[in-house]
């Protein structure tokens, strides 16, 4: 199958990388001098395991790609996502399928609104990478999952488990969920909390896996994304905390959330999608969240937005 990533950071970069390096046919779609680095040199992977370089590595920008994809993951920031819609129906065939993996709970129903003519799944990635410089990804851990599904079970197409198949073939985990709306809210558990909790301490993973305060934070708002879980009935079937301060404290310590680096930097952030939007959540499933205010109020005060 041809395979469209859009987006080239430390999500899409990585998908790009061991997908190529596994001789499947896959594009990145990137930009600027990120994508000049990468088209003539390929892409540095710097892992816990050691560095290599995946050359050559197709990609362009969406104004010179031409293809017609059978699969297309979307690996966007949230305030970006708005960009890829025309250009998804520009280059999608008609049995296209697309699989959104970004941060915010709830992309691909929203994006399936917009995309009608095309099955759109939900999705997420566990993985802590990030561009270093341009042409070079950097990860700070070792777990590369990426879990996806259709919301409605009628929508199953065969194309699914194949691309469960080139993953696995491509060292990544692939997991087609039987449940993505409780998958997604899973890993959307791990992600809001320790992007909220490093933004209100300004801390990296290393203070997280520390006994103290910002790790109590963490568990507190780990256990009301929990509560929500329930009230929206798509419970849990793992110990949401135990599993999460796993996955943390297996983290390189200097590991940060890219909304973070975003917000230092000045630049857009998902903070509406990954802080705010939890209260309005819990205001309309009637569950109580004074944790996620405690930050929300925070960031509000520091005109974040």
């Amino acid at each position: 199958m041809k395979y469209l990533v859009i987006g080239a950071g430390g999500t899409g970069g990585s998908i790009g990388a061991y997908m190529t390096r596994a001789g499947k046919d896959v594009t990145l779609i990137a930009r600027g001098e990120h994508l000049k680095r990468i088209q003539e040199q390929g892409i540095k992977m710097e892992t816990k395991k050691g560095s290599y370089i995946v050359h050559p590595v197709k990609a362009a920008d969406m104004e010179h790609y031409e293809g017609q994809p059978n699969i297309i993951f979307v690996c966007v920031k949230g305030y970006s996502l708005e960009d890829t819609i025309p250009f998804i129906r520009r280059v999608a065939k008609t049995d296209t399928i697309v699989i959104p993996v970004l941060n915010i709970y709830g992309t691909g129903g929203k994006m399936q609104e917009r995309l009608q003519e095309l099955l759109v799944t939900d999705g997420c990635i566990y993985i802590a990478g990030e561009i270093k410089e341009p042409g070079t990804i950097l990860l700070k851990g070792e777990i590369f999952r990426i879990v996806y599904g259709v919301r409605n079970p009628k929508e199953i197409r065969p194309e699914l488990f194949e691309v469960a198949k080139d993953l696995k073939e491509s060292g990544i985990e692939g997991v087609l969920s039987d449940n993505i709306r409780r998958d997604a809210l899973q890993k959307f558990a791990y992600v809001s909390p320790m992007a909220a909790c490093g933004l209100y301490y300004n801390v990296s993973a290393g203070e997280v896996q520390k006994t103290g305060e910002p790790r109590d934070t963490f568990v507190k708002l780990m256990k009301e994304i929990d509560a929500l879980a329930v009230a929206m009935d798509v419970p849990f079937l793992v110990d949401i905390v135990t599993t999460n301060l796993q996955i943390l404290d297996a983290l390189n310590p200097e590991a940060s959330t890219s909304m973070q680096r975003d917000i230092y930097a000045g630049k857009p952030s998902e903070i509406d999608g990954l802080i705010y939007e939890v209260v309005r959540m819990g205001e309309r499933y009637g569950v109580p969240t004074p944790a996620y205010k405690m930050i929300a109020d925070y960031a509000r005060a520091k005109g974040l937005v």
